[in-house]
C-alpha cells in the first residue's frame, strides 16, 4: 500500500493555549493507480488530513495527538525536516486551491519550474528548462516559451492552475495531493482542468483529491471517503455504488444537495 493513514488525529493550539480538534481517528488507504476522493463541507477536516501527509501544516500551531501516516512504509510524522524536504515535490506532489498564493510573484514561471527540478534531480539547468517547457506543453498551455517568461500575475487563474499541475507532476511523484484544485476557477475552466488531471494521472501514481464538490469527485475518483466534523463517516470502494446508495444520513444529504444544484 502506497499510503496508509492510521487513526490520525490533527489538532491546533491557539495563542492562549486552547486546543481545537480538526480531525479525529481518521483511517484511510490509497494505492498506486487509485484516486481517493475525500469529501465534506468546509471545516470538515479534510484539508487538515490531506496536508498532514507531506507535513505541510505549520507546526505549531498544528500537532498530532495520535496516529500514523505511512507513506511507502515510513511514518512521515517521525521524519526529520531534511527527509521531508526530499519527498516533498519529488515523491509527493501538491496542487493547491489557490495557485497565486503558491507561486512566487517575484520569479518567472520557467525559473520556478527549473528550480523545482534542480532541487530534486541531478540534471543541468538547460535540461531542466527543456523538461519545464515540455510540461508546460503537456498541460495544454499555449506557447510554453512565452508562459515560461511570464510572471504569475500575467497569467489567468486557469493558466496558473495548469502551471501548478505541471509543477506537481513533472517529477513523476508516487502521490499527488489535489486540494480543491478547481474551486477558484470559472465553471468553464473547471472541466478542462479536471480532464487534464485525469489524462495525465499515471497508473503508477495515486491521487488524493480533496473537494466539497461531488461532481468533481465522481468525475475523477475510483473510491471515496466522506468526512463530517473531523471524522470519516462513510467509505466507498465503488464510486458508482456510492451515488446509487449512501449508508450515512450526512452522505445522503450531500448527494441530495449536489443533485439539486445540478438541476
Amino acid at each position: 500500500m502506497l499510503l496508509e493513514i492510521e487513526s490520525l488525529s490533527v489538532s491546533y493550539r491557539d495563542a492562549a493555549g486552547a486546543v481545537v480538534s480538526a480531525a479525529r481517528g481518521v483511517s484511510l488507504s490509497l494505492d498506486r493507480g487509485e484516486v481517493l476522493g475525500l469529501v465534506g463541507e468546509s471545516g470538515s477536516g479534510k484539508s487538515s488530513v490531506a496536508l498532514s501527509v507531506p507535513r505541510l501544516l505549520p507546526s505549531p500551531p498544528a500537532f498530532y495527538p495520535e496516529g500514523r501516516i505511512l507513506f511507502e512504509g515510513r511514518d512521515v510524522l517521525r521524519m526529520s525536516i531534511d527527509e521531508l524536504r526530499r519527498i516533498r515535490g519529488d515523491r509527493i506532489g501538491v496542487v493547491f486551491q489557490d495557485p497565486m498564493g503558491s507561486l512566487s510573484p517575484l520569479w518567472r514561471i520557467g525559473d520556478q519550474l527549473v528550480e523545482t527540478m534542480l532541487l530534486h534531480r541531478d540534471v543541468s539547468k538547460a535540461a531542466a528548462r527543456e523538461i519545464a517547457l515540455e510540461w508546460l506543453g503537456k498541460v495544454s498551455l499555449p506557447d510554453p516559451a512565452r508562459v515560461a517568461r511570464a510572471y504569475p500575475h500575467e497569467l489567468s487563474g486557469g493558466m496558473q492552475q495548469r502551471v501548478m499541475i505541471a509543477m506537481a507532476l513533472m517529477l513523476d511523484p508516487a502521490l499527488v495531493i489535489a486540494d480543491e484544485p478547481t474551486t477558484a476557477l470559472d465553471v468553464t475552466v473547471q472541466k478542462d482542468i479536471l480532464s487534464l488531471v485525469k489524462k495525465l494521472h499515471a497508473a503508477s501514481s495515486a491521487v488524493l483529491l480533496i473537494s466539497h464538490d461531488l461532481g468533481v469527485v465522481s468525475f475523477l475518483s475510483t473510491k471515496l471517503a466522506v468526512m463530517k466534523d473531523g471524522e470519516v463517516v462513510e467509505r466507498a470502494g465503488d464510486v458508482s455504488a456510492f451515488f446509487a446508495h449512501q449508508a450515512h444520513p450526512y452522505s445522503r444529504a450531500l448527494v441530495a444537495e449536489a443533485r439539486k444544484m445540478s438541476v
